[in-house]
């Protein structure tokens, strides 16, 4: 079974939207957003907490969205809400 998980990614010239991964661990997550961004750093990998997003999540394992709009916080917690 899947989970969500949510990601501060940062590019060499900023960061990138918020990004959502489905994985089973928070190990996997970031195995798959490596993969996904081998240039990038990945600066922290969390459980959502209460954020929700209006926007499709994905439902298979490894799905990454980025969704636009949204951030990291800058005190590296999760974000809270919407």
């Amino acid at each position: 079974m899947t989970r969500l998980f949510i990601a501060d990614v940062r590019t060499p010239s900023g960061p990138r939207p918020l990004v959502t991964v489905r994985a089973a661990s928070e190990a996997e997550a970031l195995l798959f957003l490596e993969a996904r961004y081998p240039e990038d750093r990945i600066e922290a990998v969390a459980e959502p907490a209460e954020w929700a997003s209006d926007a499709a999540t994905g439902s298979e394992s490894g799905d990454i969205r980025e969704h636009a709009g949204s951030r990291w916080p800058s005190s590296r917690q999760a974000p809270a809400g919407t």
